[in-house]
């Protein structure tokens, strides 16, 4: 009953996420614009064919044509990626024709993709992406399958445990910040044992890795806490293995465990339980994709930390005993390589620093 992505936007991120030079929409020139120019952001030049009314009427293959042409000789990209949108796949534009029309030095990858596709769940259209990415020779048919299995996974946790239930989730901003970081203080300085677990989701894993960047010897030398993420630097696109490699390096932990790659977040979390279901802990703390992991399993107080508004309320109904919102996550990672400074992680380091100073 609330808007969700769509797969035009799974689209052109997946695009992102090959390393596409150039992405060009067919639609109108405001379709898809917010998120188009965050990408800008990441190295990904965004341009539009800008359909009009006419176009809706007579076609704007030729437009496309024209777009691609502009595109090559603006930029000399060595990969282009072409984004159907609802006015150009309603109407019947043919993506692969008009590139196919167009005698260009440089693989082009298309996605005819538009907000009514199938049921219309956003990661239809990054599938359309993979499978198109298989046929440019761009990726290869496993690499493929398995992504596709995990945007599908991620479909599921979201229709069962996130926020795009059937039923319509207000959005709420969460509990206190300061409060829930001096009740992680206060755990580790008293000999609790505390879980932090990284279960991020692509390029926001620079926002939430923030969370867990605090010295815990500051608080307890001798209480170090359990460290679980989902940073496998070897799975993935080549961007999203980046993205593991930075934010390891930088992070500096000796991690208990790595569950998983960083496009696998929607398995990520119940291998991170798997790891921890024999072990007597007093706290587990989640950033990322809390939704994931299944805390419902486990008998103790809990944190989640969240980018969105409208996963507090199914968070707080799965077992979390607080939940945090981090908002804007995504425009604050974009174009970035380094660990972002999010709320929650600045106040666990203030408390720390303020405790030290008593």
């Amino acid at each position: 009953m609330h808007p969700r992505p769509s797969p035009i936007a799974a689209s052109i991120y997946t695009l992102r996420d090959m390393n596409v030079d150039v992405i060009i929409i067919h639609g109108p020139p405001g379709c898809c614009f917010r998120t188009s120019r965050l990408l800008e952001s990441d190295g990904v030049r965004v341009l539009t064919t800008a359909m009009s009314e006419n176009d809706f009427i007579l076609g704007a293959s030729e437009k496309l044509e024209e777009t691609l042409k502009e595109a090559y000789n603006m930029f000399k990209p060595d990969l282009i990626g072409v984004v159907g949108t609802c006015a150009s796949m309603i109407i019947g534009e043919n993506l692969k024709e008009a590139i196919d029309n167009v005698d260009l030095d440089c693989t082009v990858i298309s996605a005819e993709a538009h907000g009514g596709f199938g049921e219309g769940d956003n990661t239809e259209g990054a599938i359309l992406v993979l499978d198109s990415a298989v046929d440019k020779g761009v990726i290869d048919r496993s690499e493929a399958d398995r992504q596709i299995e995990m945007l599908k996974k991620a479909t599921e946790i979201e229709k069962t445990r996130g926020m795009a239930k059937d039923e319509y989730i207000p959005p709420k901003f969460g509990d206190s910040k300061e409060s829930s970081a001096k009740k992680i203080i206060n755990a580790l300085k008293n000999d609790k044992k505390v879980v932090f677990i990284l279960n991020a989701k692509k390029e926001t894993s620079y926002l939430f890795a923030d969370i867990l960047n605090f010295d815990y010897k500051k608080i307890n030398p001798n209480n170090r806490p359990i460290y679980i993420a989902n940073l496998d630097e070897n799975i993935g696109l080549s961007r999203i293995k980046n993205h593991a490699q930075n934010i390891k390096e930088q992070l500096n932990i000796d991690f208990d465990n790595i569950s998983g790659g960083l496009d696998e977040y929607p398995i990520s979390g119940k291998k991170a339980a798997e790891f921890l279901k024999d072990m007597d802990v007093d706290m587990i703390v989640v950033a990322g994709v809390p939704h994931a992991f299944p805390i419902e399993e486990f008998d103790v107080e809990s944190i989640a930390i969240t980018d969105g508004p409208r996963l507090v309320e199914p968070l707080k109904k799965l077992g979390y005993d607080n939940v945090l919102a981090e908002l804007d996550a995504h425009s604050k990672t974009l174009g970035t390589s380094n660990i972002v400074y999010s709320d929650f992680g600045s106040i666990i380091r203030s408390v720390i620093e303020e405790e030290n100073e008593k």
